[in-house]
């Protein structure tokens, strides 16, 4: 049987909560999906990345719950235009 730390515990269930809270509004479960994807190619070691990540989306998903939400923003890196 495969058994999870704590941390990986906390993910896991803010994976769902966050899953819950985009059900209601359009677009909004591919982008979750998409970011978790995303962040799992995060080693296991690093602890404070995840623990950094786990946070700010603690964050992101009270922001989600509100009613008045329409949408996530999201920073990216520009382009090198060479």
């Amino acid at each position: 049987m495969l058994r999870h730390s704590k941390l990986q515990r906390q993910v896991l269930a803010l994976y769902r909560q966050f899953l819950r809270a985009g059900r209601d509004k359009p677009g909004f479960i591919p982008r979750i999906r998409d970011e978790f994807r995303e962040n799992a190619r995060i080693k296991k070691t690093d602890v404070m990345h995840i623990e950094y990540l786990y946070r700010r989306g603690q964050r992101q998903l009270e922001q989600l719950k509100d009613v008045n939400t329409k949408q996530l923003g999201s920073f990216s890196k520009p382009r090198d235009q060479s």
